[in-house]
């Protein structure tokens, strides 16, 4: 949502009025004049005195001069702020003539189209944004700076000059959906500054009590297994919330005991697709493969995740399962951090489709979308296209394109850099490039990136989303991917950047060696 802000305008001596300014310099003007006969009858009385002493007469006339100058800058500005008010009159008497005569013609039916009808509208609120505007009618109306030019106001004109104005508008070159809305940016005075921050923290707080509760597991772990049946049970019991198990926990539960009946799960496709309208929390069980898993259930908004760390990693699950009661009484009650972790969404169109829009499905991922050359011994060639703009042509092992939340998976092997999951951007990673220049690459999040299998490749390309659903890319061939609408929140444990940090030290040893010995050389 854009922010919306107001200008505050004042005139040209602040936010005192103009009259009460003139009356106030007239007052002073009076006061200096008695200062000023004041200083002569001084100088009168000691007449005598001055005949006598030479530094007593040279005294008197820079009593003169100090006189004169005070009541000749009393005069300037009581004339100043006489001009003021003349022109705070005029100014009032112009807007209320195009508001007067905007209203008319909106009541006549003149207006001639949208666009000059925006126009009146803006020049009635901000009519000295225009030296001139010209109604549907013919008629022109001279804003307030332009009638300061008569009656001798040129000189007072010229120190109200402003900078050019101008306009910035936002919008995805080639794309027609309502996903890429045009914006549009007034700056009166010409000047650009930045005004919210992409990184900024995120904060949930809850207007109603979450109801329902997804929980999704790992499979095959008996800790988890455990941990499962004891969250359930005090979910249920002491927070009153409706459960979503997968059928495979189903079954482990109730084989468990026959109490855990009251959970609910779903039988097909169809049920999946519409689990994000009861769903008001996830909570996840795992690694970050139980993150991804779960994120990949939802083609379209997810609700928020709460991912405790039972894996290997845990660059997205910061939660230790040993306080899972104090964890989810802090989330339940809120309000709390999340981290918006932004998802690609690919489809590919076929070389043998009739147009562009005949696409197979489309595929979201959370980490990255991998083109490699799979059992072929051949170098994969690949052309890659940005907003249809030529990139590159990658010969090597392949291609990762990757989330700023997958940074640190795949990407992070092949020589991609580490970013932060809340920068916004899609990274262009090689895999094996052959070529001692090719460096990986990070675009910006707004753009479309097109990778096709040239007609003269020696072999086809193998792709696959978040190391899943493998699909094979024939000469002529294409995969294209964008930033999708719909981010994966999860919550954090402190904020977001503190989890981020600590995730590489902790999962990575992000730059762990042993501090240098203070023994030794030393500067002099």
């Amino acid at each position: 949502m854009s922010s919306t802000y107001k200008l505050n305008h004042t005139d040209s001596f602040g936010n005192r009025d103009a009259k009460s300014l003139a009356e106030n310099g007239f007052s002073h003007l009076t006061s200096l004049a008695q200062s000023e006969k004041a200083v002569q009858e001084l100088l009168l009385q000691q007449t005598p005195m001055q005949a006598t002493d030479d530094h007593l007469i040279e005294f008197s006339e820079a009593l003169r001069t100090v006189a004169k100058a005070l009541r000749g800058a009393a005069e300037g500005k009581a004339l100043a702020q006489a001009e003021a008010a003349e022109w705070k009159r005029r100014y009032e008497l112009e807007r209320s003539k195009n508001v007067e005569l905007q209203h008319k013609e909106l009541s006549n039916g003149v207006c001639a189209d949208e666009s000059n009808s925006q126009r009146m509208e803006h020049l009635a609120k901000s009519p000295r944004l225009y030296a001139q505007e010209i109604s549907s009618n013919g008629m022109e109306r001279i804003c307030s700076h332009e009638v300061l030019q008569d009656g001798g106001f040129n000189s007072f004109t010229n120190k109200l000059k402003r900078k050019a104005s101008f306009k910035l508008s936002w919008g995805c070159k080639g794309m027609a959906n309502d996903q890429h809305k045009k914006e549009i940016v007034s700056f009166e005075r010409g000047n650009i500054s930045t005004a919210e921050r992409s990184s900024k923290q995120i904060s949930l707080t809850w207007e109603s009590d979450p109801q329902t509760v997804l929980i999704i597991t790992k499979p095959n772990s008996t800790s988890v297994r455990v941990l499962s049946v004891d969250m359930v049970r005090w979910l249920r019991t002491q927070k009153g919330l409706n459960i979503y198990v997968e059928p495979r926990v189903k079954e482990e539960l109730l084989s468990e005991s026959s109490s855990f009946n009251f959970v609910q799960t779903w039988e097909d496709d169809k049920e999946i697709s519409l689990l994000h309208t009861k769903v008001d929390l996830l909570i996840t069980l795992g690694g970050d493969g139980t993150v991804l898993w779960a994120a990949s259930m939802f083609k379209g908004p997810v609700p928020p995740i709460v991912p405790f760390s039972m894996g290997s990693l845990g660059f997205m699950t910061p939660f230790h399962s040993e306080q899972y009661r104090d964890c989810l009484e802090a989330v339940l009650k809120g309000p709390i951090s999340i981290t918006l972790r932004h998802r690609l969404q690919c489809h590919i169109i076929r070389d043998k489709a009739t147009n562009e829009y005949e696409t197979e499905e489309t595929m979201l991922v959370l980490n990255e979308v991998t083109i490699d050359r799979g059992i072929s011994s051949y170098l994969t060639n690949l052309e890659c296209y940005c907003d249809n703009s030529f990139v590159t042509c990658v010969q090597g092992d392949g291609l990762i394109l990757s989330t700023t939340s997958g940074s640190t998976a795949y990407s992070l092997a092949a020589g991609g850099s580490m970013v932060h999951p809340q920068v916004p951007g899609i990274l262009f990673t090689p895999i094996c490039p052959h070529s001692l220049s090719f460096r990986p690459l990070i675009l910006p999040e707004h753009v479309t990136v097109r990778v096709q299998v040239p007609f003269n490749s020696r072999s086809s390309a193998w792709v696959s989303f978040d190391g899943k659903d493998r699909k094979q890319l024939e000469a002529g061939d294409a995969l294209v991917c964008s930033m999708a609408p719909w981010p994966v929140s999860t919550a954090c444990q402190v904020e977001s950047t503190n989890d981020f940090l600590r995730s590489i030290h902790d999962g990575l040893h992000w730059n762990l060696r042993k501090t240098q010995s203070a023994d030794g050389p030393r500067d002099t």
